[in-house]
């Protein structure tokens, strides 16, 4: 399984592209621009199959329609945030991007630990609320794709409409409980891993064992 990280849209939100079997990929996020992503695609001789969406804002979702549009992939996201796929203002586009808003109308809806197959994958769904209420991590063989909900070292906001800190507290909960270790792709900045986490995460430090 290879994966491959762009940073896409005005607020360079992570995009990863992971390499379910030979010929064929997902994608997780796609947050604006994916011009350099479509074109990857093309030279790696690519078939984009499904779009997996940690969650509902603008900078996660920006460039989703296009990149459906060209490829045909389906899209999944969490059925609490399926409502901001098309409105410019739930998605938070309205108040805080200068780009124009393309509405996603054609996907799936998700509820939590479920899992979605491709390939030689099997994307396990955890719902992880707080920083919205459809926020969700994707954990497929040793990895885990944490949206805006894990961050090194810290968490996502919570002040946003739709973001709440006693749900994103329950969502650490229950992330350091997970057996084993992962290594952690986050919405934004820098990979680390779920031990680094649960010892350093200042919002898993209630949970430490």
């Amino acid at each position: 399984m290879r994966i491959k990280t762009f940073q896409l849209g005005e607020l360079n939100a992570n995009c990863y592209l992971v390499e379910t079997a030979p010929g064929r990929c997902v994608a997780i996020d796609i947050g604006g621009s994916p011009r350099m992503f479509l074109e990857y695609l093309k030279m790696q001789r690519l078939n984009l199959t499904k779009i997996l969406l940690t969650h509902g804002h603008f900078d996660h979702i920006g460039g989703v329609e296009e990149v459906r549009a060209a490829t045909g992939a389906e899209v999944y996201i969490h059925e609490s945030d399926a409502p901001m796929l098309s409105s410019s203002s739930a998605s938070l586009h309205s108040a805080m991007s200068i780009m124009p808003f393309t509405p996603v109308t054609d996907y799936t809806s998700l509820k939590g630990d479920c899992y979605i197959n491709d390939g030689d994958c099997s994307f396990h769904v955890l719902h992880t609320p707080g920083h919205t209420h459809g926020s969700v991590c994707y954990i497929v063989n040793d990895v885990m794709f944490s949206g805006d909900t894990l961050f090194c070292c810290s968490v996502g906001r919570t002040d946003f409409p739709g973001g709440d800190a006693h749900y994103m507290m329950q969502s650490m909960e229950l992330l350091a409980s997970l057996e084993g270790d992962y290594k952690v792709y986050p919405g934004h900045n820098e990979n680390t891993t779920l031990s680094y986490e649960k010892q350093n995460n200042p919002y898993m430090r209630p949970y430490r064992g």
